[in-house]
């Protein structure tokens, strides 16, 4: 799907510092691109960028390359197995006479002096980071044999204070780059969350009579709705895995409670009934599951949800607080906040095995939400008083920072595939 909506660039855009990496990354020289110099996007220098962020790769920069081989036949193996890389990409850019570009590349085994990959295409100017991603994409699969996610999004809130409109919900590429700003407001925006194909975000807004509502956002039209605004809460809405419903959480009869909202009619079906705080849910992969916030042991934990016989389990045992779960593609993993000697970290339990890890080392952290590949998690945390973003994948080895360039950043949503 292309986000090719009419938007306000925004300049807050977020700077993405790996902050630690596997020690085992994989050595992989990617060759500054032939040809069109003037080019407004450098290819080469996104993908190498991408794939060093991943942490999977250590990346050979330019200045220490012994030959920059522009296709296949200047290759020389030799001056990079010298350079102990395992993997080398070399490729060109072509301006063509229609104002498009030609962009080659070919991934290349170093040691066994094999091709592995070549691909071309033919994008307009506009499209050329999308393509520098794409390549990233292949290259990562191709190596680690997990689907790519740099050419995926990042939805968040913004909070710079001052300003008129404070408040924006914005996204920007996986780099933090093509920031874009969907709604301004005086007034907070909280738990955007998108849908399974990528075309609409929901969230709430507190905007107008000072009352949270949630809408749902076409980011191809720019048409958003109110779909809930009934007394008291409405919040935390998350898209069901086919994209007709919405689990959210709402006090309309009192307590907050855990409904589905279908879409295409309104219809309302409320699916807990507890007198405990029941909010956060999130949908388990199979659709017939959710997992949710409860605080019906005393305190908040983690619980599961059968959304057709509506009987629930509890998943999180690992002391008095667990909150905000997140679940990998493949259900597998459970990501959510945990409390520890009072601090909130971002801690992962395997579903299958029963463990659970902490795998971040700041103190405040909220808002996890994972990759659409499952190898990373994005999460909100504070530095030095300001929100910020920080990633972590989900084994805790590798650890990025984002930080904005103005303002405060909070509640991050990772985008589905587009």
């Amino acid at each position: 799907m292309a986000l090719s909506m009419l938007a306000l660039a925004a300049r807050a855009e977020l700077l993405i510092q790996i902050t630690e990496g596997r020690v085992d990354a994989v050595p992989i020289a990617v060759v500054p691109f032939g040809g069109a110099s003037d080019a407004p996007e450098n290819i080469s220098d996104i993908v190498r960028a991408d794939l060093h962020r991943s942490g999977q790769f250590k990346t050979l920069q330019p200045g220490d390359m012994l030959s920059r081989p522009a296709s296949a036949d200047q290759l020389s193996y030799r001056d990079f197995r010298v350079l102990d890389q395992e993997y080398v990409v070399v490729g060109s850019v072509k301006a063509t006479e229609t104002g498009a570009y030609e962009v080659r590349y070919g991934l290349y085994d170093v040691a066994r002096e094999k091709q592995l990959l070549t691909e071309s295409y033919r994008p307009p100017a506009s499209q050329l980071r999308d393509v520098a991603h794409a390549i990233s994409d292949r290259i990562y699969e191709e190596l680690t044999g997990i689907q790519g996610a740099f050419s995926t999004k990042i939805l968040y809130v913004t909070h710079n204070r001052g300003a008129d409109r404070p408040y924006q919900l914005q996204y920007a590429d996986a780099d933090g780059a093509r920031v874009h700003t969907i709604v301004r407001s005086r007034e907070p925006i909280m738990s955007p969350s998108w849908s399974p194909d990528g075309s609409k975000i929901a969230y709430v807004s507190f905007e107008g009579d000072g009352l949270p509502k949630i809408y749902v956002h076409d980011l191809g039209s720019a048409e958003r709705r109110v779909v809930a605004q009934y007394q008291g809460i409405n919040g935390a809405p998350t898209w069901s895995p086919n994209g007709q419903k919405l689990a959210i959480t709402l006090s309309k009869d009192g307590n907050p409670e855990i409904y589905t909202l279908d879409l295409n009619n309104g219809a309302l079906e409320r699916l807990t009934n507890h007198y405990g705080i029941d909010t956060e849910p999130r949908w388990m992969p199979d659709g017939d599951h959710l997992v949710f916030t409860s605080s019906r042991s005393g305190g908040p934990q983690i619980y599961e949800l059968n959304v057709h016989d509506k009987s629930t389990r509890r998943v999180s045992f690992e002391g008095a607080y667990n909150a905000r779960p997140d679940v990998t593609p493949d259900g597998r993993y459970l990501v959510y906040v945990h409390r520890r000697n009072g601090s909130f970290h971002v801690g992962v339990q395997d579903l299958q095995r029963g463990t659970f890890d902490i795998v971040t080392q700041t103190n405040m952290d909220e808002s996890p939400s994972v990759a659409p590949n499952g190898s990373m998690i994005i999460y909100g945390t504070q530095h030095r008083g300001t929100g910020v973003l920080q990633a972590v994948s989900v084994d805790g080895r590798v650890k990025v920072e984002l930080p904005s360039k103005e303002g405060e950043v909070r509640e991050p949503a990772w985008s589905p595939f587009l």
